[in-house]
């Protein structure tokens, strides 16, 4: 494996201010979690020194299976979900998301064909494979949705770089064929990458 600074991180006796505050954010928006503890394996290098899972991303959006992710993580999936998936959903289809079914949070392992991290493995992504609507309709990503869907799945999508640094989904390598990949990797210069 290719050496990550971040494989170093152990939790400290203490909770730093930093998450302690991010978890007061998290509260304010309505998100419901649960703390977890620490993931590390010095093997591989994958680290969350202090990882929660999700349960309800606010009052109205639940997450499904929760999701264990970085603090940092949980709030940038909050904020978007709150913020741009509720309303497009609310725009095309006239309801509310009533839950997003996410296909990967935290897991240890290197990205696909290479010798470098995940960011699953600092559960600083996640995968997101559905939506189900309040009225039981349930959009599900993959290459080619109704035309309904794809109208809302490329609004998300679309929405989506920028709120976080890699945004990868049907199109861009089969890997990503029913899904959306979401992270906050760390890139040069702040910039993203979107597929």
């Amino acid at each position: 494996m290719l050496p990550d600074p971040r494989s170093a991180d152990v939790p400290a006796t203490t909770m730093p201010q930093e998450e302690t505050a991010c978890r007061e954010r998290l509260k304010a928006l309505g998100v419901e979690f649960e703390e977890h503890k620490a993931e590390q394996d010095p093997e591989i290098g994958c680290s969350i020194p202090y990882p929660i899972v999700i349960k309800t991303l606010s009052n109205s959006i639940g997450i499904a299976p929760g999701a264990e992710l970085n603090c940092r993580m949980a709030e940038a999936v909050a904020g978007f979900a709150a913020n741009v998936i509720q309303p497009a959903a609310k725009a095309e289809f006239g309801a509310d998301v009533k839950s997003i079914g996410q296909a990967s949070g935290f897991v240890c392992r290197p990205r696909h064909g290479t010798r470098k991290l995940s960011e699953h493995a600092f559960g600083n992504a996640l995968d997101i494979a559905s939506f189900t609507l309040a009225d039981g309709k349930k959009v599900e990503i993959g290459p080619t949705p109704p035309e309904k869907d794809a109208e809302f799945l490329d609004k998300v999508r679309k929405a989506a770089c920028g709120p976080f640094k890699t945004v990868l989904g049907p199109g861009a390598d089969p890997d990503h064929a029913l899904h959306f990949h979401l992270d906050l990797e760390p890139r040069r210069h702040g910039g993203t990458f979107c597929q």
